[in-house]
């Protein structure tokens, strides 16, 4: 696997990286988030647009990621995601409006990464990566099942075929229904690191049964993980505080 490098922040080496996410309908709640944020110990912040109020308005889009870049500052990477609710948001958009609003963000200027969900199908990925990476912009394809785990075999497919399809980071999240389901997940996330992966993984069992995959990553080969400043964005997360001090307590024990 090949480390990946945003601004200054390296992905797949060292503790996994903390990730905090902004989940506000309005300006306003953004700027706040974006505020508590820079005294926290993040090391990359994702604004869920699917939850701003005027989500459909491209100029509104990137003025206020415009903004966010300028209340965060130069340092802190920011990651550019549109959660559908098939996939646990709150987006209802037409695939081309998806797409387009992902390539707005990425040719923006303001975001380093976008995400994009893996069931959009190759046709819209494949554009998207396209534009974002010509504009020197990260990819996350993802994947979300808040019902389920998948089968061990499954997870793995899933995260091949995002790295297939030219992803930079390969992202999936389950739900567990018994710890079982958990190490399976760890299981893929191991199987991944040690025979297939080509660049940085990140995956995560949710819910409480979930929080260890949330913790151990640097020992199974997630190399980022979500931490809270206020509202969490997926069942399971910590605040971000905290989250950072077991994860440094980990990384002195393994290193």
């Amino acid at each position: 696997m090949i480390p990946v490098t945003v601004r200054n922040v390296v992905f797949g080496q060292g503790r996994p990286k903390i990730c905090v996410p902004i989940v506000a309908e309005t300006e306003e709640g953004i700027f706040r988030a974006a505020e508590e944020i820079r005294s926290l110990p993040a090391d990359l912040v994702e604004w869920r647009a699917d939850w701003y109020e005027n989500l459909e308005q491209p100029d509104e889009v990137v003025k206020t990621l415009r903004l966010l870049r300028g209340w965060l500052g130069e340092e802190l990477p920011i990651l550019f995601t549109i959660r559908t609710e098939k996939e646990g948001g709150q987006a209802r958009l037409e695939p081309e409006v998806y797409a387009s609003l992902n390539i707005r963000a990425a040719e923006s200027g303001y975001a380093d990464l976008v995400d994009v969900e893996l069931f959009s199908g190759k046709t819209l990925v494949d554009r998207v990566v396209e534009r974002a990476h010509g504009a020197g912009v990260k990819v996350i394809l993802s994947s979300h099942d808040f019902s389920q785990t998948p089968p061990e075999e499954e997870m793995v497919s899933r995260l091949r075929t995002m790295q297939e399809w030219n992803a930079d980071f390969l992202k999936l999240a389950v739900m567990p229904q018994s710890t079982r389901d958990v190490l399976a997940l760890l299981s893929a996330t191991v199987a991944m690191r040690e025979k297939y992966a080509e660049r940085p993984v990140i995956t995560m069992s949710m819910g409480a049964d979930g929080i260890v995959s949330r913790l151990a990553g640097e020992a199974f080969g997630s190399c980022l993980t979500f931490g809270c400043a206020g509202q969490a964005s997926a069942p399971g997360q910590m605040g971000a505080e905290d989250l950072k001090t077991v994860l440094d307590a980990i990384h002195r024990a393994v290193k």
